[in-house]
């Protein structure tokens, strides 16, 4: 009998570290950097001042801006504070945590601008190629003349092929579909390019649809990094997601990026909100019947906006993009390449939003895939000189300050109306952190 319990227990206890070794390895990821928070003071900020912070970003949530909030804030490596408050889903009353999954949106393109920028460091495209040289259907474009309130449209040849640089920085010409109640706008809305099955499909639908201006005269944010992404896949010769898996994410330690979520991590995936005037409150706005589910493993994948992540994976593709290129001995990009990406590239003429008869934002270019401030003064930002930045459409937002090795974090689901009187919260963020530097 003696011999038995024993046997029983040494099983019992293989069991044990079994569980143990299972569960610590499938939590790696989950556990590494950027979980261990320092504090203020040895991340070079004030204790007060983050403080302050904290209780802002907390204040807003209170206030129902936002249903739920995690910010963090990273310098010299060091995480300075990474913080949750409010809800994920306001209708099961699931809380906010630190692995809460969100709709990235447009910090999608981002990392496209990766992926597109570690082909260029193998030779396969350059800045001046034709983008007609990685997408023949390309080669005969139009482009929007003019049109009046009948229907009745003009077009006009290309003066020229708009280059790789241009489609980096939204100068290319192309439409979106997002707004606008041009043709342009209009047919991408009517075709459904964003919900298209694949970025084959998208390609096709693009390549009839003819260009908002002629290259290189406007900023216009466009479907640019979905066509990138279309690249990345034949350069490569691989799927797109396959290539980001592959590698961005598994060298980055990023197992929570894809473009769906799986079942098992339904439950951790945070819901879109607005703010209801009628009930005076935030309600969870319903799932668009016009796009493929967020849980649907086919869904096209859009380097423009189709990625899903969590805090920890997005916090170490930036202190990836801080470190110029490398994190945890993985290099991604040389240094030169993430130079390149926080360079504004738009013509003198241009800023960020600027057309041939409307004035852009002062003193903000762009450069592949980011939003770069190239003139702080005239951005009227405490922001230094070089700093780049994107947001998503559901609100989550981040910038990166070279000069300062700080990058910021916001990660919330909001997107329609907001609460009468809600706050800036990006700017009470950068004047709160720029004010706490020590």
């Amino acid at each position: 009998m003696k011999i038995t319990i024993n046997a029983r227990l040494q099983k019992l206890a293989l069991a044990l570290v079994t569980t143990f070794i299972f569960f610590n390895n499938s939590a790696l990821a989950d556990t590494s950097w950027p979980q261990n928070e320092v504090g203020a003071s040895a991340a070079g900020f004030s204790e007060r001042g983050i403080a302050n912070l904290d209780a802002a970003m907390e204040q807003i949530v209170a206030d129902q801006d936002v249903a739920g909030m995690i910010w963090m804030l990273a310098k010299d490596g060091e995480v300075a504070t990474f913080e949750t408050a409010g809800l994920a889903r306001v209708n099961d009353q699931t809380p906010m945590t630190k692995d809460t999954l969100f709709r990235i949106y447009s910090m999608t393109k981002p990392v496209t601008g990766v992926a597109l920028m570690m082909l260029h460091e193998e030779g396969l495209w350059n800045f001046d190629d034709p983008v007609s040289k990685h997408i023949p259907e390309f080669e005969n474009l139009k482009v929007l003349k003019s049109y009046d309130d009948d229907g009745n449209i003009e077009l006009a040849p290309l003066e020229r092929q708009p280059t790789m640089r241009e489609l980096l920085n939204h100068s290319a010409g192309f439409g979106y579909g997002l707004g606008g109640s041009d043709p342009v706008n209009s047919a991408f809305r009517d075709q459904a390019v964003l919900a298209s099955t694949d970025l084959d499909e998208l390609v096709a639908k693009v390549a009839g649809i003819p260009l908002l201006s002629q290259p290189g005269e406007q900023y216009y944010y466009s479907v640019a990094v979905d066509l990138q992404g279309y690249i990345v896949q034949e350069l490569s010769g691989q799927k797109f997601g396959d290539f980001l898996n592959e590698r961005i994410f598994e060298p980055l330690g990023m197992s929570d990026s894809r473009f769906y979520v799986s079942d098992e991590d339904e439950y951790r995936f945070a819901e879109v909100h607005n703010w209801d005037e009628e009930r005076n409150r935030l309600v969870q706005r319903p799932h668009r019947p016009d796009r493929p589910s967020y849980l649907d493993p086919n869904r096209m994948e859009s380097g423009g906006g189709g990625l899903v992540s969590s805090t920890h994976d997005y916090a170490r593709f930036l202190q990836m993009l801080v470190n110029e290129g490398e994190l945890d001995g993985a290099r991604i990009l040389t240094p030169e390449s993430v130079r390149i990406m926080r360079t504004n590239s738009l013509r003198d003429e241009l800023d960020i939003g600027g057309g041939p008869d409307r004035p852009g934002r002062a003193g903000i270019g762009f450069g592949v895939d980011f939003a770069v401030i190239y003139d702080p003064e005239l951005a009227e930002t405490a922001q230094g000189p070089g700093t780049y930045y994107w947001s998503g459409a559901a609100g989550t937002w981040f910038w990166i300050d070279p000069s300062q090795d700080m990058f910021w974090l916001g990660m919330i689901q909001a997107q329609g109306q907001r609460r009468p009187g809600a706050a800036n919260m990006r700017n009470v963020a950068i004047d709160l952190i720029y004010d706490a530097l020590e």
